[in-house]
């Protein structure tokens, strides 16, 4: 038996959720794959895996047995690349997780530049809101936090972002522009939906006099929770929505959007890379790494000087 191809064989089984999948995946017959694990655990002397007509689960043994078998691969994985690394181009497949916000607005404008770099790198990005992602199942989890963001999570902070209130010229000629906090309340807001209630306060900071806040009760006229269809909608002259710097300073350097009470910011946020593992980081994660830092600051500077002309 090869004891290699099998424990490899057997994870993506259980990545995959069936012996049908993962024969499709690994580009062998669903019998090969089948026979590959059972010969596994004939040598171990323990089932691993719970076979029944609708679903596989694993037993205590098999999950116990997954956890050492990830650790494994990863460490065969790292020696490969670090031997082949001065010989070879980069390559392999990448795997991410992001949110749709995250997907469209960091993740998407990096991959044009990072395959020319790197062609023979392959993503497969996730993409969906979870509130607990799983970090464990993907090379790199894109994730925003605030103060409160769990230090245990092994990351790597990408860029802080700000959320500024922008209107179009359009809704601020008809309305008026705000010239306090307060005047928020009189206003025509595009809020994110929140399970807490907190769309119907805005809680505000001044960048220029740290430790100066404000709290404002509003009445939205649209709670949603999709950005695309605040910052659409804030465009077409439906009111004063909050979104980040990056995500809107070509909007600002266009005069589509203009800044709303500046120098006030509405979120605080760090953007991070959650990594699964924090020993074994495969090369291609660390150079797409590098390269989302790169260009995210690079926007992150652009959207400041967006800002300040405008």
């Amino acid at each position: 038996m090869d004891r290699l191809l099998s424990m490899k064989v057997f994870q993506r089984v259980v990545d995959e959720g069936s012996f049908a999948a993962a024969a499709r995946v690994l580009d062998m017959s669903a019998p090969v794959v089948t026979r590959l694990v059972a010969d596994l655990e004939e040598h171990l002397g323990s089932r691993l895996l719970q076979r029944s007509t609708r679903r596989l689960a694993l037993t205590d043994a098999g999950q116990l047995y997954l956890n050492r078998v990830r650790n494994i691969l990863q460490d065969i994985e790292e020696a490969d690349e670090l031997a082949s690394a001065h010989t070879q181009e980069l390559g392999g497949l990448l795997r991410l997780h992001a949110t749709p916000v995250l997907a469209t607005y960091v993740v998407a404008p990096v991959l044009a530049s990072f395959r020319e770099r790197y062609p023979n790198i392959q993503i497969d990005l996730e993409v969906e809101t979870l509130r607990e992602p799983p970090v464990e199942d993907f090379d790199i989890t894109l994730i925003t936090a605030d103060d409160s963001f769990d230090a245990n999570l092994v990351a790597r902070k990408i860029i802080e972002a700000n959320a500024i209130l922008v209107a179009s010229p359009a809704y601020v000629q008809r309305r008026g522009m705000p010239r306090t906090p307060a005047d928020l309340s009189q206003h025509d807001c595009l809020r994110h939906k929140t399970p807490n209630g907190r769309h119907r306060h805005w809680r505000m900071w001044h960048e220029d006099e740290p430790g100066v806040t404000e709290e404002v009760e509003v009445r939205p006229v649209l709670l949603t929770n999709h950005p695309d269809t605040l910052l659409r909608a804030a465009l077409d002259g439906a009111g004063i929505t909050e979104v980040t710097m990056e995500m809107v300073a070509s909007y600002l350097m266009r005069g589509e959007l203009v800044r709303v009470l500046q120098p006030w910011i509405t979120v605080r946020l760090g953007i991070y890379a959650a990594l699964p593992s924090r020993k074994f980081i495969p090369q291609r994660s660390r150079v797409f790494l590098d390269q989302l830092m790169e260009c995210t600051r690079d926007r992150s500077l652009r959207a400041l000087e967006a800002c300040d002309v405008c």
